[in-house]
C-alpha cells in the first residue's frame, strides 16, 4: 500500500517536472545498447529519447561540473510506441523508451554494427553488437563496481560521492583488471559480458570509461530504475544480476562461464546459487575483496562458496587468478598455435 502510494506520487511530481526541465521535447534519438547473440538470433536494445544527453569530460573539469552533467544523464525525455527498424524488421519503444530488436544470424561473427532508423528522424544510428567466434573456449561475466573500477559501492555515500562527482576521465579502472581481461578475452576470442546494477543511464558514460582506460569491451546488462505507469523501480541488487547471469548462460549454452565479482555487494552470495543453478557450467569464481576488507556475512558466503566444487580465488587484486585458471584448467588458457 506505501509502495504505491509513493509510487503514484513520484509519477506525479515527474510529469508536473517535465516541462520545467524540458523533458518533452520533439525530436527523436536512438541511445544504443551493446547487443549480443543468442542461438536464435542477434539482440540489439537501445532507448528511443526526445534529446540525448552524454556528458563531455575534459580535463581538469570541476566536480560540480561532473555533477551537473551526471544529473543531466538522469533527466531523460523517453519516448514511448516509437518504430525502430532494421530494413524490414521493426520493433516498439515501450513507455520508458527501450526497445528490443532481434536480427537473423548472418554468420558474421565478432564485433558487428546495425544501422538502426526510429520514425520521425532521418538519422542513422549504429548499433553495435558482439557474435562470439566459432573458437571461443569459455565467456567471462564480470560485475564492474570495485570489479572493474573503483567506486566504493560498500558504502552507499562513498559510491554516490564518486560516482556523481567523477568524469569518464577521472574514474579509476584497476590496472590488475584490464590486464586480466586482455589476458581472458584473448584477442576477442573468448566473449566478455558486464553485469551492474547502475542504470541504463550510464551505458555511454561507462562505455567510455572502458575506452578511456583500455579495458575489454562487451555487452552490459545494467538496470532500469525508470518510474512509470506500470512500475516503480526494479528488482534488486541480487535479483538483477542473478537474472542477468541467467540470460547470458542461455544466449551462449555451449560455452562455460567465468565469473567476477567482489566482496563488498553480496557477489559470492549470488555466484554461489548461480553455481547451484547451472551445475556444470562455471568454471571458477574470482573475487577482489575491496580495500575495507571483508565483514562476517561476505566471509560466510565466501566460506560456503569455497566449499562448493567450483575453484575460487578471492584476494585484493586479480594478479593471481590467471595462475589458478592455469592450473585448473591448462587445456582452456593454451594460446593456440599459429599457422605456418
Amino acid at each position: 500500500m506505501i509502495k504505491r502510494l509513493v509510487h503514484r506520487l513520484v509519477l506525479r511530481a515527474e510529469t508536473l517536472l517535465d516541462p520545467i526541465f524540458g523533458r518533452s521535447g520533439t525530436g527523436r534519438h536512438i541511445d544504443p545498447f551493446i547487443g549480443f547473440a543468442t542461438p536464435e538470433g542477434v539482440v540489439l536494445r537501445g532507448r528511443v529519447l526526445s534529446k540525448l544527453r552524454h556528458a563531455k569530460a575534459g580535463k581538469g573539469q570541476s566536480r560540480l561540473d561532473n555533477l551537473r552533467n551526471m544529473i543531466g544523464m538522469f533527466l531523460t525525455d523517453e519516448v514511448r510506441d516509437a518504430t525502430v527498424s532494421y530494413g524490414d524488421l521493426t520493433a516498439r519503444s515501450d513507455e520508458e523508451g527501450y526497445f528490443t530488436l532481434m536480427l537473423p544470424h548472418d554468420g558474421k561473427t565478432g564485433w558487428q554494427s546495425a544501422a538502426l532508423t526510429v520514425e520521425g528522424s532521418t538519422e542513422i544510428f549504429n548499433c553495435p553488437y558482439f557474435v562470439p567466434p566459432a573458437d571461443a573456449r569459455f565467456m567471462v561475466v564480470s560485475d564492474i563496481d570495485d570489479t572493474m573500477m573503483l567506486t566504493g559501492a560498500y558504502s552507499l555515500t562513498r559510491n554516490l560521492w564518486t560516482s556523481l562527482t567523477g568524469n569518464a576521465l577521472s574514474r579509476i579502472i584497476f590496472p590488475d583488471a584490464k590486464q586480466l581481461m586482455e589476458t581472458l578475452s584473448d584477442g576477442a576470442r573468448n566473449p566478455v559480458y558486464y553485469v551492474s546494477s547502475s542504470p541504463w543511464n550510464l551505458h555511454n558514460f561507462l562505455g567510455n570509461v572502458f575506452n578511456n582506460a583500455g579495458l575489454v569491451r562487451g555487452p552490459m546488462f545494467l538496470r532500469d530504475l525508470g518510474i512509470s505507469e506500470t512500475k516503480f523501480i526494479t528488482e534488486g541488487h541480487g535479483g538483477h544480476k542473478g537474472g542477468s547471469i541467467d540470460q547470458i548462460l542461455r544466449a551462449s549454452p555451449d560455452l562455460p562461464v567465468i565469473l567476477l565479482g567482489d566482496t563488498g555487494q553480496h557477489d559470492a552470495h549470488i555466484y554461489l546459487e548461480a553455481i547451484n543453478r547451472h551445475p556444470g557450467r562455471i568454471l571458477a569464481v574470482g573475487l577482489r575483496i575491496p580495500e575495507n576488507g571483508i565483514d562476517a556475512a561476505d566471509q560466510r558466503d565466501l566460506d560456503a562458496l569455497e566449499q562448493s566444487e567450483v575453484p575460487t580465488f578471492a584476494a585484493q587484486d586479480f594478479s593471481g587468478f590467471v595462475e589458478l585458471m592455469r592450473k585448473v584448467h591448462p587445456d582452456l588458457m593454451e594460446r593456440p598455435t599459429p599457422p605456418h
